[in-house]
């Protein structure tokens, strides 16, 4: 095995000094001979979603021990999106996917680890760790902690989606408060990422898609005892990542995106997930757009029927076989490429051939792809006058498919909630919440307090609503978000008036301002660029050297 990183810093004569500081830990001579590997562990207290990785980090030790490597456990920070959302706190959870990144690269070649693993759970983490596997171009492999089991209100299976509707709903008095506690204590039952296919589950599966975890790995709840299984064989199977040099980028070609897009389409998964793939490719060397979504989008039909559009959870994706059985049915209708390598050091198609899928009927969380639920990919590129680089519209979570009405301007998300809780946005309204993109909020913030809102209150086919922030994966409704360029940057939607006209067409593809050339020409040159809303820290550092939505949201140095 390569260990030519860590011998550079522990090995010969003159790293004695180096090697005192392992021994202090009880490693012996033996465990210093040996391949040093990390263990990148997206790890907190703050929230649920990552509560049981360090647990799970002791069994992924195990795995490498056994395959002949030396594990170092380290944690990155994270941002519990559920808990910031609706909050200030929500402007970090992007800028954590940047500190993640940041934080593996520092660690691992800061002490010159041979290869990793990378465990996450919770939304930004699972990115982050992928990122920085690209950016480092190890050996290394992705394991998914799992998602929650689902909750229960009254017999009903619930998610954390269905919370913040009833936060709606019962502001619109549709239900009592009661109910609404009676949800708050039940929709997370436990450890694991939100249960729906909202970002977490969604990049999970991706995971599998792209070739950066094990064939299964992603859909087993936190608590099942197949979650430790995963653990040990990832362990093991990074160590012969090693013995075979097979590192990420060999992994993360074009072929391999293609792919991820293709999964991600055919779930009808978080518009989140555009913006990651983008930030992925972008570490990786690979040239991707959003045009490549929308071309795969047009022709992949959206066959898995999981909240927030449809009926299940990722523990009913588990239940009649995970991720492989999507894959399966995409591959056997030629939508992936099946030629390419993943961590297992096997192709996907051979990956595929020797998964055991349980002998269960599955057509009601997965459909076969000549009865789909959309002919068309969950997710739509948009762009238009409105949106010259790019919009995002998950066009599988509202049946309304085209939207015209006049446009109600809010300058930040606290403006937009608290006009929807007063019950001021009415049928047809266009809801524009701009200055929130990755410059102007900084760190372009999900609108699910506000969408679900809106969705609570029995308006979700009624109103429309356009930002240059982000959703979340548990929105719903017509949801218009990543408007690029963001208002901060001059886009057009720093320009849009109240009473403007928004038209919205999902199928052909088309986010426009009903104006004139020359008055959206006028309406430009007489824009001033407010003062940044942060001249100091963090989120000031993170707006100046952040890019377009269009391009991942990513931080460009230069």
């Amino acid at each position: 095995m390569d260990k030519s990183r860590s011998n550079k810093v522990y090995g010969g004569y003159e790293k004695a000094p180096n090697r005192a500081f392992l021994k202090a830990m009880g490693l012996s001579d033996e465990d210093v001979s040996k391949p040093l590997v990390g263990i990148a562990v997206a790890w907190s207290e703050a929230g649920p979603c990552n509560i049981h990785l360090l647990g799970i980090s002791q069994v992924v030790k195990e795995g490498i021990r056994e395959g002949g490597g030396t594990p170092r456990t380290f944690t990155t920070p994270l941002v519990i999106d559920g808990i910031a959302m609706g909050s200030e706190g929500m402007k970090y959870s992007l800028v954590s996917r940047e500190v993640i990144a940041d934080t593996v690269e520092l660690s691992v070649n800061a002490h010159g680890y041979d290869g990793f693993v990378a465990l996450g759970g919770c939304d930004k983490t699972q990115p982050g760790l992928m990122m920085a596997m690209a950016r480092l171009n190890l050996p290394s492999i992705f394991m998914y902690g799992g998602t929650t089991l689902p909750g229960d209100f009254k017999g009903r299976k619930i998610a954390i989606g269905d919370v913040y509707e009833a936060v709606g709903s019962y502001a619109s008095g549709k239900i009592s408060a009661e109910d609404l506690r009676i949800m708050e204590n039940n929709a997370i039952p436990g450890p694991g990422a939100c249960g729906g296919l909202y970002t977490a589950n969604t990049m999970a599966m991706i995971s599998e898609a792209i070739g950066l975890a094990l064939p299964g790995s992603a859909s087993p709840p936190a608590v099942d005892s197949m979650r430790v299984m995963y653990a040990k064989e990832t362990g093991n199977k990074l160590m012969r990542l090693m013995e075979i040099g097979l590192k990420a980028r060999n992994i993360l070609t074009f072929e391999a995106f293609e792919n991820a897009i293709t999964a991600l389409m055919a779930s009808g998964g978080s518009t989140n997930a555009v913006l990651h793939l983008l930030a992925i490719a972008h570490e990786a060397g690979v040239k991707l757009s959003l045009d490549d979504f929308d071309r795969i989008s047009k022709k992949v039909p959206e066959i898995v029927n999981m909240k927030p559009g449809g009926d299940y959870v990722m523990a009913d994706l588990n239940r009649v076989g995970g991720v492989p059985v999507i894959l399966k049915k995409l591959l056997d209708a030629n939508l992936l490429h099946g030629d390419t390598i993943t961590v297992t050091g096997k192709t996907m198609r051979q990956n595929l051939e020797e998964y055991k899928i349980p002998d269960v009927d599955h057509s009601t969380v997965v459909r076969d792809l000549n009865n789909p639920f959309t002919p068309s990919g969950g997710i739509r590129i948009l762009k238009g006058t409105l949106a010259p680089e790019g919009a995002v519209i998950k066009a599988s979570a509202s049946k309304v498919k085209k939207h015209r009405g006049p446009a109600r301007v809010f300058n930040s998300e606290e403006e937009a909630f608290a006009s929807v809780q007063k019950g001021d946005i009415k049928e047809k309204d266009v809801v524009i919440i701009r200055y929130e993109g990755p410059k102007g909020g900084p760190g372009m913030r999900e609108m699910l307090a506000v969408t679900a809102a809106i969705v609570g209150m029995g308006l979700g086919e009624q109103v429309a609503l356009v930002t240059d922030g982000r959703f979340s994966g548990a929105t719903r409704g017509i949801m218009v978000g990543h408007v690029a360029p963001e208002a901060s940057s001059g886009g057009p939607i720093a320009i849009v008036k109240d009473g403007d006209y928004i038209t919205i067409d999902a199928d052909s593809g088309r986010l426009d301002l009903e104006l004139s050339e020359g008055e959206i020409k006028k309406r430009l040159s007489e824009w001033v660029q407010p003062e940044p809303r942060y001249k100091t820290g963090l989120l000031a550092q993170y707006s100046r050297l952040v890019a377009s939505s269009a391009k991942g949201a990513v931080l460009v140095p230069y």
